[in-house]
């Protein structure tokens, strides 16, 4: 494959860290922004201090480039920014803000049901609808559930790859399996590294 990609999957897994979750909630969605294809994960987590409850990504099938999300959740009602740079990725993501977060004026607001998600998408003068259907969940937060395959796209990615987790449930745990590796062009996966369920290790 060439070093430096061998090199990015390895970032990758330094920036996976534990491979158990134990703290919080996943949901995929797939569906739709205006007429474009795309694919939704978030995380939700209780609050950072920041007021931010919901990290995740999204990407337009496409393109196959996770964007990166933040936002609030206030009952059925999500909130969703995108990162703008590097500075605030690490500023806010990475590092955590040590300040409130605001979301007025963040693309996504969207209007949560049991089965899926619609809402909008504006920008500027740009305004599209959205329409998402719920294909796969998380939760760990008490006794563990996964709900269909839970594929979390990485933040991490090359200008040819996207990187994502598969996991599944493991005993007591909600543990990654595996490591997909994505090939952008051609839309699909072109390496994948097993991990052990019973204690989250890379198998070696």
């Amino acid at each position: 494959m060439g070093r430096l990609f061998i090199s990015a999957i390895f970032c990758v897994l330094l920036l996976t860290g534990k491979a158990a979750a134990g703290w919080y909630q996943v949901e995929n969605y797939e569906g739709s922004i205006g007429p474009n294809p795309v694919h939704l994960s978030l995380q939700r987590y209780d609050s950072f201090g920041s007021g931010i409850t919901v990290e995740g990504s999204y990407f337009y099938d496409a393109k196959q480039s996770p964007i990166a999300v933040y936002g609030k959740i206030s009952g059925t009602s999500l909130f969703l920014c995108e990162i703008a740079d590097d500075r605030e990725f690490d500023r806010l993501l990475v590092m955590g803000s040590k300040t409130p977060v605001g979301t007025a004026g963040c693309p996504f607001s969207l209007d949560l049901g049991e089965s899926g998600a619609t809402g909008t998408w504006s920008k500027g003068s740009d305004k599209f609808p959205i329409t998402l259907k719920k294909v796969a969940s998380l939760d760990d937060t008490s006794e563990a559930k996964v709900d269909g395959t839970v594929e979390i796209p990485f933040w991490a990615q090359t200008a040819t790859h996207r990187f994502a987790g598969v996991y599944e449930k493991a005993g007591f745990l909600v543990c990654m399996n595996k490591l997909r590796v994505i090939d952008k062009k051609k839309k699909k996966v072109v390496q994948e590294i097993a991990f052990d369920d019973d204690d989250c290790d890379a198998r070696r």
